[in-house]
């Protein structure tokens, strides 16, 4: 894992933005096309700012998936993923080739599973963008996560800890307004993309942090498989770094 440490969120994110729109012009010079995940939540604000910036993207060659969203949840309600990143960042890129969302409110979960994931297996992901809770999950897979299953997506419980950090985010008014179910991307979905950015800013994510990178790979802390893959840059502000015993060098 290539660890990046930046002196504030707003350079992380432009890092990570920057990062996010070479892998995106690679992957349509060589293959004509670019393959995208998205993830959501206030760690992204920096990092999707600056990717709709990014200037020599071919949007229009650009198939857009996401991590996940909340069962029974409608794309209009404030704290949709489909809402997020449609306002920050479909309607700002212009046209893309595709944008296949995953509909949380369709009457059968396990079928919008089925659905989507048949769609995004037709699709070799070129670039993921994720970040990591403060439990340590990875999309929606709070720990312990499923490290087997082989379907894209699968509907899962959220632990506690995951619904009061929405909660504490700002998403929800209360804890008891946070839903307790959501379609997630899979761990080995994930692990499947060529190229993954995990941008992880903050300190209430340092514990997490520290356990994904100096704890043992274990599905306790999902976040720590990606120490697994052979493309995965890890982009960290001062504040979640803070608690690594070994700093790794300033990314900028």
């Amino acid at each position: 894992m290539d660890i990046r440490v930046f002196a504030t969120k707003d350079a992380l994110g432009a890092a990570s933005g920057a990062l996010a729109a070479e892998a995106l012009r690679e992957a349509i010079r060589t293959r004509g096309a670019a393959h995208l995940i998205l993830a959501t939540g206030a760690s992204q604000f920096e990092t999707l700012a600056s990717l709709v910036r990014a200037e020599g993207v071919d949007w229009s060659r650009v198939t857009m998936f996401h991590l996940d969203e909340y069962v029974g949840m409608p794309a209009t309600h404030p704290a949709s993923f489909r809402k997020y990143l449609r306002e920050r960042f479909v309607e700002k890129v212009g046209p893309l080739a595709a944008v296949h969302w995953v509909e949380g409110d369709r009457p059968d979960p396990a079928a919008e599973c089925r659905r989507v994931g048949k769609i995004l297996a037709a699709h070799p992901i070129d670039l993921a963008l994720v970040g990591i809770g403060e439990n340590g999950h990875l999309a929606f897979n709070d720990p312990p996560a499923d490290f087997d299953t082989e379907a894209p997506y699968l509907v899962v419980d959220l632990d506690e800890a995951c619904r009061r950090q929405q909660s504490g985010e700002g998403w929800f008014a209360t804890l008891a307004d946070v839903p307790t179910r959501a379609i997630s991307m899979s761990i080995r979905q994930i692990l499947k993309s060529r190229r993954i950015l995990c941008g992880v800013p903050d300190l209430r994510k340092a514990r997490a942090v520290k356990a994904a990178v100096e704890g043992p790979v274990s599905n306790r802390c999902p976040a720590s498989i990606l120490r697994e893959h052979p493309a995965c840059t890890l982009l960290l502000d001062e504040a979640s770094a803070s608690l690594l015993a070994k700093r790794p060098g300033k990314g900028g």
